[in-house]
């Protein structure tokens, strides 16, 4: 009776050994690694405030600063002084026939209102031509390029140099300034951009050095040569008189000798 059960008992066993023995072993745990920082994100470009809305849309075609200025309002003020100057035609003719782009920095007819009464009659026709130009910028400049220009700005009025025009552009945060050495100013706005030609409102007339600042100190006066003295003048009577050089010390002047012998020939006949 044992002999019958140990059989199949000894078969069970050997059945469970073996199951046991085909299951795959588990697989190993990896370690857990921690997740390394997120790169620093590069600083936000200036929130400008959103474009002012348009009376009507811009016509299609090359940009038109007189018509993107109109269709934006208030910018009466700088409208006159550009056709006048004949500078809208010139940023038109250079946004035609280049690539490089313009940026303009407008005031608008508020900013134009802050200016001392008479600024602008009291400038000269070619002051006033320098005054447009010096918010005119000869590259496309993006918000986000505000952070990396490289100061000071050249302007189309002219050089950069300290009493000339220069522009310097600074980034704080979400605001934009510009200062000219004679005034500050903020960019409020964007007005206009497609990546040719940029417009932004500032908040003042940007007033250049060369017109509103001081005057550069005078150079100084070269040093003075020194004065040569006088030669002095000689006689050509006593360049010819010889010199008797018997001892006796005499001159003999050719004229007496004369006189003297024209005397004694004439005593001689008397």
């Amino acid at each position: 009776m044992m002999k019958s059960l140990s059989f199949p008992l000894l078969l069970v066993l050997l059945f469970q050994c073996s199951t046991t023995s085909a299951q795959p072993a588990a697989a190993p745990v990896s370690p857990v690694v921690a997740p390394s920082p997120p790169a620093p994100s590069p600083p936000a470009p200036p929130a400008l405030g959103p474009a002012p809305p348009l009376l009507g849309p811009i016509p299609a075609g090359p940009d038109d600063i007189t018509k993107i200025l109109t269709k934006a309002g208030q910018f009466t003020v700088l409208l006159k002084l550009m056709k006048v100057t004949s500078v809208d035609k010139q940023i038109n003719a250079q946004l035609n026939n280049s690539n490089n782009g313009l940026t303009i920095f407008a005031p608008n007819d508020n900013a134009f209102s802050g200016l001392k009464s008479g600024t602008l009659n009291q400038l000269s026709a070619e002051q006033q031509v320098e005054l447009v130009q010096f918010h005119v910028v000869p590259s496309f400049l993006s918000v986000s390029q505000f952070q990396t220009v490289s100061n000071p700005l050249r302007t189309q009025a002219g050089g950069s140099g300290k009493f000339e025009f220069p522009l310097t552009l600074t980034t704080s945060g979400s605001n934009v300034n510009i200062s000219t050495g004679v005034n500050n100013a903020t960019v409020d706005q964007i007005i206009f951009s497609d990546g040719q030609l940029a417009v932004y409102l500032v908040d003042k007339v940007l007033l250049p050095m060369s017109i509103f600042g001081p005057k550069p100190p005078a150079p100084a006066p070269a040093p003075a040569k020194p004065k040569k003295k006088p030669a002095l003048a000689t006689s050509p009577v006593a360049d010819s008189v010889p010199v008797d050089t018997s001892g006796e010390g005499k001159l003999m002047v050719p004229g007496m000798m004369v006189v003297i012998g024209l005397s004694v020939v004439g005593t001689f006949y008397s």
